[in-house]
């Protein structure tokens, strides 16, 4: 089953069972994917589809942060569920301790000793993450060892 036939089987049975934020979050997402393939003009296979879900979650997360700044509790729980329902469409999550290793693997692989070396490393780097791990943390971790 591809991902978008899960994301529609999922979303019948969200209506079916009347759970109306987890209906309305894959619409959201589904409508996303759409318009994903309509501006690319091509119909998306499962890895653009998690790169639609990925973008999806991490502007979910910088929603976060700006409630929070906001004082906006009751937006952070909604988002926060939102995430939640989003989150088993994706593949799983690398640690912080996995992600370290692969980034110790990929500055090795590259070289890399100072902090004008970055862009190497994160070109190696975020295709083995892509879709596993948060790149606000993978950037955190490769700055901390190329200091």
């Amino acid at each position: 089953m591809s991902l978008m036939e899960k994301l529609t089987a999922d979303m019948k049975d969200a209506m079916k069972q009347g759970e109306k934020e987890r209906l309305s979050v894959i619409r959201l997402v589904r409508g996303a994917v759409r318009q994903a393939e309509i501006d690319g003009k091509k119909t998306l296979n499962d890895d653009e589809i998690i790169g639609v879900i990925t973008k999806e979650v991490k502007m979910r997360r910088d929603s976060i942060e700006e409630f929070e700044h906001g004082g906006r509790a009751d937006l952070v729980n909604k988002t926060k569920a939102e995430i939640d329902i989003l989150m088993p469409y994706l593949p799983a999550q690398l640690s912080a301790d996995e992600v370290k290793k692969i980034v110790e693997e990929a500055v090795a692989e590259v070289g890399a000793t100072t902090a004008k070396d970055m862009g190497k490393v994160m070109g190696v780097l975020m295709p083995r993450v892509k879709g596993r791990a948060d790149g606000k943390l993978v950037n955190e971790i490769v700055r901390s060892l190329l200091k």
